[in-house]
């Protein structure tokens, strides 16, 4: 038996998307990105996508795709925003299961339950949508059926084991210690043998037997050099990473696991030390090999059988208490905290979706041929391999109405938003107050809310209900108070009202110059919901439409903008009205929750500062020309300040290519560099250069060495990183650009 190697990445962010709107909005301490899925997606799962490996001299030998040679799982929730924002990455992440399975027969892809529900706290019906919607997601992405799940925490018991074996799961990965007895697979073999940590054969695949009459298998994975590679700093070298690897190694499978984002998000470089050791044991370096669980699981069926501690997760030492209890299981950051406030948030979000279950029944009940059946395979709409109509054609009873299939609908989104209540990540820190069960809490309102427009009864007793158990969920955070206080001041204003909506619609097609006048419309267009203003002949008055994702029916109102103080939009009224001749409502911007606040204002503030860049660059159109030569003993331009304001677009009209005076150019070098150094403006140039030259590289990529050098020539540093990823995967073509390659970095130009 050969030595073989397969290291798992567990790639998970929680859902952040504002649940009226479908769209992440800012998160202050993810600055200066606008949010944590663009932070880590930038430090972790695009190097990931592109990782490097260099020579001696630093130069680029090869841009590995580490998806291409490691086990891994992405959550359905961040592969969902992954593939709208970052095609790239989504692209190699997909390549990289295909590659693999070309190569081994079975793709390192594994699906992953959907929302990242702790499943043995879960209720047998949302068991089975986490699963299904999970595996549907992963169809659709990967194009074939998952072999593998990951389940959340590894939090596993036998009834999360049974829906997976009944939806076709081959194989699950936990955590060492949650084997409790082992035995061999023969019809002789009676006798159990305790299983602990330190004893456990982590080298082979074993077989758990379901009360069902299935099976499923399980890996462990190897607990003391998974932890390594997660906390004892194993990335900074990828020698010693490798050398960790094959240290006291014997034949059969060396599995590893840890979450993904440990690589170049928690240890910066860590993806370059991962592209090192999967280097080594591809080439078969002391004979090695590198396989994934599927190719594994299909060459050495268990021949070993396991009894599990149940429940019980990869991080908490207490079963699954950590997602319910103060175990004393949590981060560490604040010595001193308790977690007592995990009971009551527990309680609060499964009354809530007991409730919402309820309704979805009985509401239900004529809507859907079967609504158990529809609300399972809600999960192929949820991530876009459904058609509409299909869907409706395959679930919905004939003949209904426009009005009962939108009810239909809603009915399904608020089991939607219910379920992703529940992601794990609101129990696992060590705060009430956090962004995790803040946004937790949001979803379950949003599911409310949506049970509101659908007739869902007795909403204001449910609501005493709920902060009456939040209430004696605590915070640690000196005045915050508790859950209740949370859930009244930070959860309610949340809620989208047609007031609120067009607040922010008004705001961000003013902040952008659509804001309509008479007989015009333009459209404010969220993934959750669309509000579109058609101007009036009076100035300030509106008509607004409201169409919300996947239902049918326009709401429809008047509008009154009133532009006082003209310097403080978010000061000013917008007054709307109903159709039907109700009550006018009334808000203002700067009552919108602060994060709404912060998207409208960073729209405005992108708009603005393109607008004044385009004005610049085109108020610069003959600058390179007009910047004369100096004279002996010159050694800055005269009117050198108004010269130096001009900095920006001065050095892009250069950059790009315009023409300097003849003998100028010397002088306008040193002088863009002079001004260059601490110049704030110098990271937007940057970042419009790097835009520039991937432009290049696609229509025109003669001229992008000539940009490189320009650019170098001044003193700006550009981020070369994209235009590498893009030079490597068009290298073939690429690499007839004259000097291109060695401008980029890279060692065989």
């Amino acid at each position: 038996m050969s030595k073989s190697l397969c290291i798992h990445g567990h790639f998970y962010q929680p859902p952040r998307e504002d649940p009226w709107l479908d769209v992440i909005l800012p998160e202050g301490s993810a600055a200066p990105y606008k949010h944590w899925n663009e932070r880590i997606c930038r430090e972790s799962y695009g190097p990931l996508a592109f990782a490097r490996r260099m020579d001696g001299q630093g130069r680029i030998t090869e841009i590995m795709n580490c998806y291409e040679w490691i086990n891994f799982n992405v959550g359905p929730t961040l592969l969902r925003w992954m593939e709208l924002t970052h095609p790239d990455v989504y692209a190699r992440i997909v390549e990289g299961d295909r590659k693999s399975a070309e190569r081994l027969g079975h793709g390192n892809a594994m699906a992953q339950v959907c929302h990242h529900v702790i499943l043995p706290l879960a209720s047998d019906l949302d068991k089975e949508l986490q699963v299904a919607w999970g595996k549907a997601d992963f169809e659709r992405r990967f194009g074939r059926p998952p072999e593998g799940m990951w389940l959340a925490e590894a939090a596993v018991d036998t009834a999360s084991l049974e829906v997976l074996a009944a939806y076709g799961i081959a194989y699950t990965v936990l955590a060492p210690r949650q084997a409790k007895a082992v035995r061999r697979l023969s019809p002789t073999e009676q006798q159990w043998t305790p299983a602990h940590e330190g004893s456990l054969d982590v080298t082979r695949p074993y077989l758990v037997r379901l009360p069902s009459g299935k099976s499923i298998a399980v890996f462990f994975y190897d607990g003391p050099l998974s932890q390594a590679v997660a906390f004892e700093r194993l990335l900074q070298n990828g020698e010693g990473f490798w050398q960790r690897i094959g240290g006291g190694a014997h034949d059969g499978l060396r599995a590893l696991a840890t979450d993904g984002e440990t690589y170049g998000h928690h240890f910066t470089f860590g993806e370059m030390a991962l592209a090192y050791v999967l280097d080594q044991a591809r080439g078969g370096r002391d004979g090695w090999s590198i396989t994934n669980f599927g190719a594994y699981l299909a060459a050495n069926p268990p021949t070993m059988e396991v009894q599990l501690h149940e429940p019980s997760s990869w991080s908490c030492v207490h079963g699954v208490e950590r997602w319910r209890s103060d175990c004393g299981c949590s981060t560490g950051d604040h010595h001193g905290w308790n977690q007592q406030w995990r009971a009551p948030l527990r309680k609060a979000l499964d009354l809530i979706k007991t409730r919402v279950d309820k309704h979805f029944f009985s509401r239900g009940h004529g809507l859907f041929t079967d609504s158990r059946a529809a609300l399972v395979d809600y999960g192929r709409v949820y991530t876009g391999a459904a058609d509409l109509e299909a869907f409706e054609r395959q679930h919905f009873s004939p003949g209904l109405s426009s009005t009962e299939r939108a009810t239909g609908w809603k009915l399904l989104s608020m089991q939607q938003w219910a379920l992703a209540a529940f992601a794990s990540c609101a129990w696992f820190f060590d705060e009430l107050s956090r962004i995790e069960p803040v946004n937790a809490l949001s979803m379950a309102l949003r599911s409310l809310d949506i049970g509101r427009m659908s007739g869902m009864p007795d909403l204001e007793r449910l609501q005493d209900e709920i902060t009456a158990i939040l209430s004696r969920a605590v915070s640690n955070m000196p005045g915050v108070g508790t859950g209740a206080d949370l859930w009244r001041r930070e959860i309610l204003p949340r809620c989208e009202t047609p007031e609120s909506l067009a607040a922010q619609a008004v705001l961000d097609l003013w902040g952008t110059d659509r804001l309509p006048v008479d007989g015009l419309r333009d459209t404010t267009d969220w993934p959750g919901v669309a509000v579109t203003l058609t101007g009036k002949p009076m100035p300030g008055r509106f008509a607004m439409s409201v169409q919300w994702a996947r239902e049918s029916g326009r709401e429809e109102y008047d509008l009154v903008l009133h532009r006082e103080p003209a310097n403080d939009p978010m000061a000013w009224q917008v007054d709307i009205r109903g159709k039907n001749g109700a009550r006018a409502l009334a808000t203002k911007p700067g009552a919108l929750p602060w994060n709404k606040r912060q998207a409208l204002a960073i729209t405005w503030v992108e708009h603005a500062e393109r607008t004044a860049w385009l004005c610049a660059v085109g108020a610069c159109l003959p600058a390179t020309a007009m910047f004369m030569p100096w004279q002996e003993a010159q050694t800055t331009q005269n009117a050198g300040n108004a010269w130096a304001r001009l900095y920006s677009p001065l050095a892009w009209r250069y950059i790009v290519g315009d023409a300097p005076a003849l003998g100028a150019e010397k002088d306008l070098v040193a002088f863009l560099s002079q001004a260059g150094r601490n110049n704030p403006a110098v990271l937007l140039l940057a970042q419009r250069v790097q835009e520039r030259l991937l432009e290049l590289l696609a229509i025109s990529p003669l001229a992008a060495p000539g940009v490189i050098t320009r650019a170098a020539a001044i003193g700006l540093s550009v981020d070369l990183y994209p235009a590498q990823n893009v030079y490597w995967q068009r290298r073939a073509e690429l690499a007839v650009v004259q000097g291109l390659g060695k401008l980029l970095g890279f060692a065989d130009a």
